[in-house]
């Protein structure tokens, strides 16, 4: 692989960083103290192209290539890792699988609403309060088909996007019977009766991505909102979310820049025992490290999107990706936090939110445990 960027692909990096510069960053600490999500500067990212990377052009998104879109993912976890989130979950969840999957007619119905500015964003509801990371065998929100309809009934939690969304694409089991083909994937607009949302979760970062508990009683969809192919849900999922990791290992490498930078501008500043910290030996170790992990994160993230970008297998190199980089961007804000010394603990100075926002990044779309689950497995096979 050559890594370095095409002039378009520079030049498209060049705009979104200027876009969040501008538009994200500056709102970031407002967004994590309030908990408000950012629609001022969502609306305005339908000029950008931020709402439909993964959408094709033909239904009004941008279509970008896979590094194009971790570039975007990382700028915007640089600027804000709540509207990072946001942004990543409605392009790389919720509206992957109708463009990946989804009918021409579901495309044509609810594609375009997504990139315009005017509408919600999207959401993909996996978790339920028992099965943590057991797809296969713990789901148990059913869909039942009855006429010309899909009844639905279940729970799902750590919903990213909810509440800002149109619609949900809902991992539920079609076929009692279990297996591998028990499973599928049916989108429920968020205004059908029936479907609950409940409040925002109380967290310890990125608390302007609001994460929900959402429950379906008797949800009546028709049967045509299936994404994809029946009982072919659990396979579509999974190609859904090695992208997502991409995404989320992008999302870590801004966070992991923000701090870095953060510590670095502060290390020059600082002065103690009449030198600015940053001439300390000690000091300069920790600012060595901390752009030689970032760097390297960077480019495993762009390796496994230029895999993917060229149709080649990259289960293994996005779990790895995801798994370092997440790696990477708790520990820059630790050593960020170190570099600010005492002020690094206050709110006042930014680090301590890296922090917060960073943790998650290990949990989520699979925590670093199961990462390391799936790099083993594909070892063990040979890939």
């Amino acid at each position: 692989m050559n890594f370095e960027l095409t002039d378009e692909q520079r030049m498209w990096r060049e705009v979104v960083h200027n876009f969040v510069a501008q538009e994200v960053k500056p709102k970031a600490r407002h967004v994590d103290e309030t908990g408000e999500f950012n629609w001022e500067a969502t609306r305005k990212m339908a000029q950008v192209g931020l709402l439909g990377l993964n959408i094709p052009e033909e239904f009004g998104g941008t279509g970008v290539d896979a590094i194009s879109a971790a570039l975007a993912v990382e700028e915007l976890g640089w600027g804000c890792g709540s509207t990072a989130l946001a942004i990543a979950a409605h392009n790389g969840l919720g509206s992957a699988p109708v463009a990946l999957f989804g009918s021409e007619a579901l495309k044509e119905q609810f594609l375009p609403g997504l990139v315009d500015g005017k509408h919600k964003l999207s959401a993909l509801a996996l978790t339920e309060p028992g099965a943590g990371s057991d797809l296969k065998g713990g789901i148990t929100t059913r869909a039942v088909r009855d006429g010309e309809t899909w009844v639905i009934n279940g729970a799902k939690m750590w919903c990213t996007n909810a509440s800002i969304a149109e619609f949900i694409v809902t991992l539920v089991r079609t076929d009692p019977g279990g297996g591998s083909h028990s499973l599928s994937q049916i989108l429920v607009p968020t205004d059908t009766p029936g479907l609950h949302i409940g409040p925002p979760e109380k967290k310890m970062g990125l608390k302007g991505s609001p994460t929900h508990a959402v429950t379906y009683e008797n949800v009546r969809v028709p049967v045509d909102y299936v994404v994809g192919r029946v009982g072919h849900g659990l396979q579509q999922t999974l190609t859904i979310l090695d992208g997502g990791r991409i995404g989320i290992g992008a999302l870590s490498v801004g966070l992991a820049q923000s701090a870095y930078e953060d510590a670095l501008n502060y290390a020059k500043e600082r002065s103690a025992f009449g030198h600015p910290i940053a001439d300390y030996q000690a000091i300069q170790w920790m600012l060595a490290d901390a752009a030689t992990e970032i760097q390297a994160a960077r480019f495993m993230v762009y390796y496994a999107a230029w895999l993917k970008q060229n149709h080649r297998p990259y289960n293994k190199e996005a779990a790895m990706a995801k798994l370092y980089a997440s790696k990477v961007a708790v520990e820059n804000a630790l050593e960020a936090i170190q570099v600010h010394g005492g002020y690094g603990y206050v709110r006042e100075y930014l680090v301590e939110r890296y922090l917060r926002d960073a943790k998650i990044t290990e949990i989520y779309e699979g925590t670093s445990e199961i990462q390391k689950i799936v790099i083993a497995r594909a070892l063990l096979h040979g890939n």
